[in-house]
């Protein structure tokens, strides 16, 4: 995809998903050029980020690649990069009432095999009634098929995978819906993805502004 011009100089996104218009229910790749920035604001439907490249910054610390942040509803910061970054983030998906803050290095977490899923390892990030939040290993030529009653997002941190006859390789991603069945294939290499599941049982709206 190409990038697209953010209203903040410096700040390009691939927008993956959208319902809504600037303030929108959002599903994004951003890039952060070298001492770019955002001005200050208050993230009202909340805000959950994964750090690709680069270090992400606010006035709450440097999150380098890797680091998974959860910033819920009424949370506020001024985000930017020195030295630029990618991140994939997802805004105004929270429910109203969260306000779980998480900042988490994924590349440290232990992974545990998964019961049931030969060749998938682990890592749980955030899990509530709502959503299942994970980071997950497949090992090479693993397949990996698994219902989707809730509905199920992948990104590909690492390796790649096959679905649907479509490769998916770094930083691709898919949407399956809530009913739906994930029958991928693990490359040759393997693949490490993030994974978010159970958060698409009601079809996504835009954000409500009181």
């Amino acid at each position: 995809m190409e990038w697209v011009a953010s209203p903040m100089a410096g700040v390009e996104r691939r927008m993956l998903d959208r319902i809504g218009d600037e303030v929108a229910r959002a599903t994004t790749i951003v890039r952060y050029a070298p001492n770019s920035h955002f001005s200050s604001h208050v993230h009202t439907g909340g805000e959950e980020f994964l750090v690709l490249e680069g270090v992400f910054q606010d006035e709450h610390g440097d999150f380098a690649a890797g680091t998974y942040v959860r910033n819920p509803p009424t949370s506020k910061h001024t985000p930017g990069s020195k030295a630029g970054c990618v991140i994939f983030v997802k805004l105004w998906q929270f429910d109203p009432d969260d306000r779980t803050q998480i900042y988490t290095q994924t590349d440290t977490l232990s992974e545990e095999a998964a019961p049931d899923r030969p060749g998938v390892s682990v890592a749980p990030l955030y899990k509530d009634a709502g959503e299942d939040v994970r980071v997950e290993s497949w090992a090479p030529d693993a397949d990996v098929e698994l219902d989707t009653p809730g509905g199920m997002e992948l990104l590909v941190l690492e390796g790649s995978f096959s679905e649907g006859g479509e490769a998916f390789t770094y930083q691709s991603w898919l949407r399956l819906p809530a009913g739906g069945t994930l029958k991928a294939r693990a490359g040759a290499e393997g693949c490490r993805v993030w994974v978010k599941s159970e958060h698409l049982k009601k079809p996504p709206a835009a954000p409500t502004i009181a």
